[in-house]
């Protein structure tokens, strides 16, 4: 009973900043017991179970709270944020960029459409949510859930109407969206260090790019065929012609060749087998090789072939399954390959949270199909993650 007591006082104590930004008295007396239902045991924390947990007889008012009361978003992130900075927050936290899907039968919901689902590892009908999450020794939080629109969607008027889409929002790739949840982060004074991101990401010139812009680490997957220049290779004026129009553009000094041509002209002896943290079966470990290599993603030439960019590492990852992962990082030329596997593995983290945000939360569990009440929804199951992260930190230390 003492367990349940100060479990229930520490959860008030968390709330109380929270509430001052909810304002308005209706919503500070909601809010707790919508938190309170997605945080408690429950096979479904959709609207109308979760009531009959925690107010019985009031589904309507809690529903009005989530999918209609137009309470912003901004000052309650910024406290979450705050919270989860003081926690995990400062140079050596990791931001981790990915998306997540929900799954859904109909194609009403807000930004249905069929799209690939990590959820199902199939196209499917679903709703994505474009996530970053802050995460330091192996502990994530994650910080922001928003939604991709489907181009299809931004530009239907009737659709946008029927689930209340801002007028602001338009079509967004899901790199840029990222990038825009991170410059709000970082206005709001949250610290990270490293940027990590999948495939899906990193195979974005202009998502690297503005990263190196913003002045950050990053480490990145990318695909088998991406292309590369050697580190040393330069720019070259072509020789004029005899006859013609002189060239004004210059030409690559080296061939661009693919991640995967480059890692299997590595020798042997340049493999390292690396452990990056003990899982529930030992250490886990693999081999890996880095290079220095210039991205080919520079101005293009009249031949629509892109000049060498910046420096950086391609690194490969070889499981004992034999498949092989690629990544790129722009860690500055002497980094340990140790140095580059940890930061690169530090990104399971992230799926890890999805799980529990889905599992324990109640995130894909939302039967609204408003813009409003899925972001609503989406935030609560945030502000319930960090508080048992809080928690788990807690004990942790107690622990120790």
């Amino acid at each position: 009973m003492h367990r349940i007591e100060s479990w229930q006082a520490r959860f008030e104590q968390f709330l109380d900043p929270f509430l001052v930004a909810w304002r308005s008295k209706k919503r500070r007396y909601w809010a707790p017991l919508y938190l309170r239902g997605l945080l408690m045991p429950g096979e479904r924390k959709s609207i109308e179970p979760m009531a009959a947990r925690v107010a019985p007889g009031h589904e309507q008012e809690l529903r009005h709270f989530i999918n209609e009361s137009p309470w912003e978003a901004g000052p309650i992130e910024q406290v979450l944020w705050d919270k989860t900075d003081s926690m995990l927050g400062g140079e050596d936290a990791c931001l981790i960029i990915d998306d997540t899907a929900l799954p859904k039968k109909g194609s009403e919901s807000v930004g249905v459409a069929h799209q690939y689902c990590g959820a199902l590892g199939k196209q499917a009908n679903c709703q994505c949510l474009v996530s970053l999450t802050l995460a330091r020794d192996d502990v994530p939080i994650p910080l922001a859930l928003q939604l991709y629109l489907p181009e299809t969607w931004a530009k239907d008027r009737q659709k946008r109407k029927k689930t209340g889409v801002p007028r602001d929002v338009t079509f967004r790739p899901k790199w840029r969206i990222a990038i825009d949840e991170l410059k709000r982060l970082r206005q709001a004074g949250v610290r990270f260090g490293t940027v990590l991101a999948d495939a899906g990401y990193g195979v974005c010139a202009e998502f690297r790019q503005e990263l190196t812009e913003l002045s950050l680490t990053w480490a990145v997957g990318i695909i088998s065929e991406q292309k590369f220049y050697p580190a040393h290779a330069r720019t070259r004026m072509p020789r004029a012609n005899a006859m013609g129009r002189p060239r004004s553009r210059p030409l690559p000094t080296h061939a661009r060749r693919s991640a995967k041509e480059i890692v299997s002209r590595q020798p042997a002896k340049a493999w390292r087998r690396i452990s990056w943290r003990d899982g529930t079966k030992g250490p886990l470990t693999a081999e890996f090789v880095a290079v220095r290599v210039r991205t080919a993603d520079g101005p293009e030439t009249t031949e629509r072939v892109h000049l060498p960019g910046d420096e950086a590492w391609l690194v490969a990852e070889r499981r004992s399954s034999g498949e092989v992962k690629y990544h790129l990082t722009n860690h500055p030329a002497g980094t340990p390959l140790k140095t580059l596997a940890g930061a690169l593995k530090a990104r399971w983290s992230c799926e890890q949270a999805h799980q529990q945000l889905k599992e324990e939360l109640g995130l894909d569990h939302f039967e609204g199909r408003s813009w409003r009440g899925l972001h609503h929804h989406a935030l609560t199951t945030l502000i319930c993650f960090a508080f048992l992260q809080q928690e788990r930190l807690r004990e942790n230390k107690s622990a120790a």
